[in-house]
């Protein structure tokens, strides 16, 4: 008799649950981010005066520059539910180095960036990236165990 197999291992859970706050997060900046955030102003050292004369016009720019982020954002989140439903959960190697680099440069470099700024949110971006990392770290475990199994097996 054959052991059942983990039709959702936790690598590909973890992927997935990456991709659903990826993609979360693109829609709050497409609808709901303001444009300065308290924490902008802090980092820019921003007075009350230079914010009364620029904060108009900036507010203008950045509302686009955040929807196009979001956009990019909630595209990359949807990608990453469709690996974890595809080829990474079929443990295609192609994949995994697609998880690497696109998770390095969304949700990993976005949580390094929040901790250079002193971000207020940069605790739960590193929250959100570590569950990116655990899908990777479990998605090693798993071919580890699989192959101390199969191993075992043909012993």
């Amino acid at each position: 008799m054959n052991p059942a197999v983990n039709r959702w291992p936790l690598s590909s859970a973890a992927l997935a649950l990456t991709g659903m706050i990826i993609a979360g997060i693109g829609m709050y900046f497409i609808a709901l981010r303001p444009p300065l955030l308290p924490e902008d102003v802090r980092y820019m050292h921003l007075s009350t005066a230079e914010l009364e004369v620029i904060g108009p016009r900036l507010a203008m720019w950045l509302t686009q520059v955040f929807r196009v982020l979001g956009g990019y954002a909630f595209a990359t989140g949807v990608l990453l539910i469709v690996l974890a439903l595809t080829a990474f959960r079929s443990r295609h190697s192609v994949a995994v180095a697609g998880v690497l680099v696109g998770g390095a440069s969304s949700i990993g470099l976005m949580s390094v960036v929040n901790f250079t700024i002193g971000s207020d949110f940069k605790w739960p971006l590193f929250v959100f990236a570590t569950i990116w990392a655990l899908s990777i770290i479990s998605f090693a475990f798993e071919g580890y165990a699989s192959s101390a199994v199969s191993s075992k097996d043909k012993r």
